[in-house]
């Protein structure tokens, strides 16, 4: 299933939007507050509960947290009461709720049809989770703690055993680049993670953060969740990984996006931006959406291109410019005639 469109009506942070995704790799960017995560989470959700068949309300009340799981309160805010919507198509169907501010009453069209084909799905927040794995959904499942879905979600994905049956070539050849750039395998005895190589086995705790989201990378690779037809969500995948290996990571997400995984990115980093737009071949399908709010209204708009030299506006490459500006007449500054 690839997912082709998403539209949002006084949800969330948004007042009104409506954008075409790529079946490749969608690249969102923006500055704070302008709703990449929240874009992130409303795709993943009609995802996942293709393959959980949880109730579309319940699975965005376990994302965003709502207070008092009120779903209401995810309508985009304004005087007196309001009908927020979020659609999301498919090929060939969409699912649709809406939502009141008035109220917590939902109402969902379409899940029946859009449950019927099945989607893996991943979702890789900022924070990274497999140093803190143990105990942590049993905790999760028992007691009300102020943590999304996404943190006990990513957890369950990488514990999965690995798929019977040889590993293809493209899957072996990103595991060996992983392999190298992490110096080693990911093993996991009882719900702790470990660095298998040739100094044996260390835990994920002593580990950089960095060489941590690798291994869970390599993880959804080697168990088979990362397959043609599967798509994933990244947001930040920038975070506390060495700008060395941004490079590899590009290569590889877009290696799987070759291989007929459909990615989301949600970033902040020039450099990956960059990585990615000099590592990409003609024929790879990459979408940038630029989010920001309009000057007269405030309201959040997208432009969406699929060229990097194109974005606009690009609020990540305006301030490397900047800061390079700057650098350049403190420089001059200290010339003298």
């Amino acid at each position: 299933m690839t997912i082709t469109r998403i539209k949002l009506e006084r949800f969330t942070a948004f007042e009104s939007l409506d954008v075409k995704l790529s079946g490749g790799m969608n690249v969102f960017i923006g500055a704070n507050g302008t709703g990449k995560t929240h874009l992130l989470k409303a795709l993943y959700a009609a995802c996942d509960i293709t393959k959980s068949g949880e109730s579309f309300t319940k699975k965005l009340l376990d994302l965003f947290l709502p207070h008092d799981r009120n779903l209401g309160r995810l309508v985009h805010r304004r005087r007196g009461r309001a009908i927020g919507s979020l659609e999301i198509y498919n090929t060939d169907m969409r699912v649709r709720i809406t939502l009141s501010s008035a109220r917590s009453k939902t109402r969902v069209m379409g899940k029946d049809n859009w449950l019927q084909r099945k989607v893996e799905s991943v979702y890789i927040p900022p924070k990274e989770m497999l140093a803190n794995a143990p105990g942590f959904r049993s905790l999760y499942a028992t007691r009300e703690i102020h943590f999304d879905s996404t943190y006990v979600d990513i957890l369950d994905r990488a514990f999965r055993p690995p798929l019977r049956g040889p590993i293809d070539r493209q899957r072996k050849r990103l595991l060996t680049m992983l392999q190298k750039a992490i110096d080693g395998k990911v093993s996991i005895k009882e719900e702790e993670f470990f660095l298998r190589n040739k100094q044996g086995n260390l835990e994920f705790s002593l580990l950089a953060e960095g060489t941590r989201k690798l291994g869970l990378l390599w993880l959804l690779i080697q168990n088979g969740t990362l397959l043609q037809g599967s798509v994933l969500f990244w947001d930040e995948p920038e975070t506390n990984l060495n700008p060395k290996l941004y490079g590899i990571l590009m290569d590889i997400l877009l290696e799987l996006q070759r291989n007929g995984v459909q990615i989301f990115l949600a970033t902040h980093d020039y450099v990956i931006l960059k990585e990615l737009d000099l590592r990409k071949k003609n024929s790879d399908k990459i979408a940038f959406h630029s989010l920001f709010r309009d000057r007269d209204g405030g309201q959040i708009i997208c432009n969406t291109i699929n060229s990097y030299l194109d974005i606009h506006p690009n609020t990540i490459a305006e301030a490397f410019a900047d800061l390079y500006d700057r650098e350049v007449k403190r420089s001059l500054g200290g010339i003298k005639e």
